[in-house]
């Protein structure tokens, strides 16, 4: 999609809430990156090193895979506000005990690794709700700059941060960048105590956690759009694991660099991303998502092919920038897109399984190319990944984002009327089936049919888990859909909440083509008294 007057990268930080909150993730992501640089230095020396300082990575971002989807459903149901305050207060606490252990001299390898893994639980629980708030934030057409202005963030701070922690770990060890980063949580937590997030209301049940759940699933297996987003995420995200994976590897073997050699190279990729945010949203507006991710997948796969082959310091920084523009350019993009595909109702249990993909294809990526990288070497597992994002940009030949992503209405829609009832069923009560009837003319069936199967896809995104469109065989001309939705409370949700004008325009595409308007009825299943 390309936009003739593109939004400035700088824009969302107009909005005061916005501004404290990027501010004080920078910070935090500055003592994220510390640590980082921190823990895996602790490794290097080991003789399993090879496999040992990826697990760094594993271990932070494994619980993604475990946590992404019941997160997500947290996130939708109760106040994300809240819920950014306790597990943000939660990170503080583990990162001191790890702080506090370590200047004991009683972090072991495995020790480090456990208290990684706690601390990645919380990354997982804070990952959607903290995607879900930022159109909450900033109005819909800053959201890509938004997206942009995150990823600054984090790069920014990996730019600087490695740098620092570098110096800090030569000097003094790690337990200091351990308790910095403990602090660094802090400032989140001044933010949202001081943001005070407009209620909103509902004159319908709340969703239970298992509906939601299988609410969400439903909802991204009926999006062609998102199902597209989520699997370029994967097909970008586990070749490219092996840089970040195998980064401090080379850096100390076949570079010969110190823990602030690290930290320089990592602060390469940091400074490259940060470029290509700046230049990202005149990018977009000339070339379109495709083209960047071709073009991202490409660099990231040419600097992680000089990883492999050319040990000068020099060369490996100037790739390590190319790298960090790719990688920018490829994540925003798709994080902006999934931000845009996703309605308020579901964004957060959409956003999860994004978290799910990109991070537990980090978790699970960065232990396969550090198993290979032990079964044969570095520079061979480098260049296997470096093929793989070559694939990656072919690919998008024959799985190219949609051309409606993130250019659909997703503003709520109360268009559907409401059913006259004879008594007020309970929420629990169910399943409901609905039924409407269309009258079509043998001129107008096959459009009909065309917009039904679209009308059919817009309902079990909503909440219908059975879908059938039925041809009467005693009337000439008419169809019967039909639906079922697990519980009254769940329609509620599905008639109040879940409705959108993407959702408004597929019905007028059907009604378009019927004679009359389509009559619906409403059925709740009963139990026969024996």
């Amino acid at each position: 999609m390309t936009t003739a007057a593109p939004v400035s990268t700088w824009a969302p930080l107009r909005s005061p809430v916005f501004r404290a909150l990027w501010i004080a993730q920078f910070v935090s992501n500055l003592g994220t990156w510390m640590q980082t640089v921190g823990a895996q230095w602790m490794l290097v020396g080991d003789p399993r090193a090879a496999v040992l300082v990826p697990l760094v990575q594993t271990a932070t971002t494994l619980p993604v895979m475990l946590l992404a989807l019941p997160s997500g459903v947290l996130a939708d149901l109760i106040d994300r506000r809240r819920l950014l305050i306790a597990t943000q207060g939660a990170m503080a606490a583990a990162v001191g005990l790890l702080a506090m252990l370590t200047g004991a001299g009683l972090t072991t390898p495995t020790v480090l690794l456990l208290l990684l893994f706690v601390i990645g639980c919380g990354q997982a629980l804070t990952a959607p709700a903290w995607q879900a708030i930022q159109p909450d934030l900033v109005p819909p057409a800053q959201i890509p700059a938004a997206a942009a202005l995150g990823s600054m963030s984090m790069n920014g701070a990996r730019a600087i941060g490695p740098a620092i922690a570098g110096a800090l770990v030569s000097l003094s060890g790690p337990t200091v960048v351990f308790a910095l980063n403990a602090v660094s949580f802090i400032g989140i937590v001044i933010v949202l105590v001081w943001w005070r997030r407009p209620a909103s209301e509902q004159n319908f049940p709340s969703e239970r956690a298992l509906a939601a759940l299988n609410a969400g699933g439903r909802y991204i297996r009926r999006s062609p759009i998102v199902r597209r987003i989520l699997l370029r995420t994967a097909l970008f995200i586990a070749p490219a694991s092996a840089l970040w994976g195998l980064l401090p590897v080379v850096a100390d073997r076949q570079l010969g660099l110190s823990a602030s050699g690290y930290g320089l190279l990592l602060g390469a990729l940091g400074v490259g991303a940060v470029l290509g945010a700046v230049g990202l949203s005149r990018l977009r507006s000339r070339f379109g998502e495709n083209t960047l991710l071709t073009v991202a997948a490409v660099g990231f796969g040419v600097a992680t092919t000089v990883l492999a082959l050319v040990h000068s310091f020099a060369a490996v920084m100037a790739a390590l920038v190319l790298g960090g523009m790719a990688w920018l350019l490829c994540l925003s993009t798709l994080n902006a897109a999934m931000q845009l595909s996703l309605p308020g109702w579901v964004r957060a249990r959409g956003l999860s399984v994004y978290q799910l993909i990109f991070m537990g294809g980090q978790a699970v990526g960065s232990l396969v190319w550090g198993l290979l990288a032990g079964a044969t070497s570095p520079d061979t597992s480098l260049l296997v990944s470096a093929a793989m994002l070559g694939v990656c940009a072919l690919s998008l030949i024959w799985w190219p984002l949609h051309a409606k992503t993130g250019n659909i209405d997703l503003t709520p829609s109360s268009h559907w009327p409401e059913p006259t009832l004879v008594f007020e069923p309970e929420p629990l009560d169910g399943p409901v089936l609905v039924m409407t009837e269309y009258r079509v003319g043998a001129a107008d069936e096959e459009a009909f049919l065309a917009a039904m199967a679209v009308l059919g896809r817009s309902r079990q995104r909503t909440g219908a888990a059975r879908w059938r469109l039925y041809r009467s065989v005693e009337r000439e001309q008419t169809f019967v859909e039909t639906f079922i939705v697990r519980s009254w409370g769940e329609h509620l949700h599905q008639h109040h909440a879940r409705q959108t004008g993407q959702d408004l325009v597929i019905e007028q595409a059907v009604e378009s083509t019927v004679g009359g308007t389509p009559v619906s009825q409403h059925l709740i299943a009963v139990r026969p008294r024996r």
